[in-house]
């Protein structure tokens, strides 16, 4: 008999081992499944009405391990699912860009794990930034173009070429040159109270008022990356644009 129990249990190990190469037991060694840090905030937020280029932004609780984990969570669709492509801010925070621009006058559901959020598009407004031309037109859906006398970034501090979403609209902004790098104390330097500002980077390219430059706006780019506005020119767009609005960049 227990010569017996021996062949038996040799002859289930056999079987066993067979099973594994062939991939017939594979469910009885399945690793434990990685669980996603749960979602902090989705942004465009609920309900919030924004411009077509604005990004979708997934902020997690803790350092997301599996980002390809983490994409596949994602899902953003209008009437159907939108082709985009992700990006990642450090390990926290996960961004979604459509393809193009999103379409305008649209609402839209974004799915990240167990959140939700569903925010809208606006009519389509944008702007454009002739670096050559020295221009800033806007073209708000209905208007005529507003084109303005304008002076962006100077040879060496040349404003980047492409398209930008607004990413922040400030009345008031302190611009101190230290934050790029440059001493306030130096020929170049500056630190300066500026009005009706929007961000189109973090790393500091804004339009903005700018008094001093008038002389300038329409002739010759003499700032440090900026677009510099006329101040009655700068105030009027703060007051007709919005979150995500874009802003195209050329010569």
């Amino acid at each position: 008999m227990r010569k017996m129990t021996r062949h038996i249990f040799l002859a289930v190990v056999i079987a066993a081992l067979a099973a594994i190469t062939t991939g017939t037991a594979a469910a009885a060694f399945v690793l434990p499944s990685i669980q996603l840090p749960a979602v902090l905030s989705i942004s465009p937020t609920n309900g919030q009405l924004v411009g077509v280029a604005d990004p979708v932004t997934i902020d997690f609780a803790r350092p997301v391990s599996d980002r390809a984990l983490a994409e596949r969570s994602v899902t953003v669709n209008a009437d159907r699912p939108l082709d985009g492509a992700f990006s990642w801010n450090g390990d926290r925070e996960l961004v979604w860009k459509a393809d193009g621009m999103l379409p305008a006058n649209a609402r839209f559901t974004v799915g990240a794990g167990t959140a939700r959020a569903q925010f809208g598009t606006n009519g389509g407004t944008r702007a454009d930034a002739n670096m050559s031309a020295h221009t800033f037109t806007v073209f708000i859906p209905g208007q005529v173009p507003r084109v303005m006398r304008a002076s962006m970034g100077k040879p060496g501090d040349a404003t980047p070429v492409g398209t930008f979403p607004v990413l922040e609209r400030q009345q008031h902004v302190i611009m101190d040159s230290s934050t790029i790098g440059i001493p306030v104390s130096s020929p170049d330097g500056y630190r300066l109270d500026v009005y009706y500002a929007e961000r189109l980077t973090w790393g500091g390219v804004y339009v903005h008022s700018a008094p001093w430059s008038v002389g300038q706006q329409g002739h010759s780019n003499v700032s440090h990356g900026c677009i510099n506005l006329a101040p009655a020119d700068a105030q009027w767009y703060y007051n007709n644009v919005g979150i995500g609005d874009p802003v195209t960049t050329h010569w």
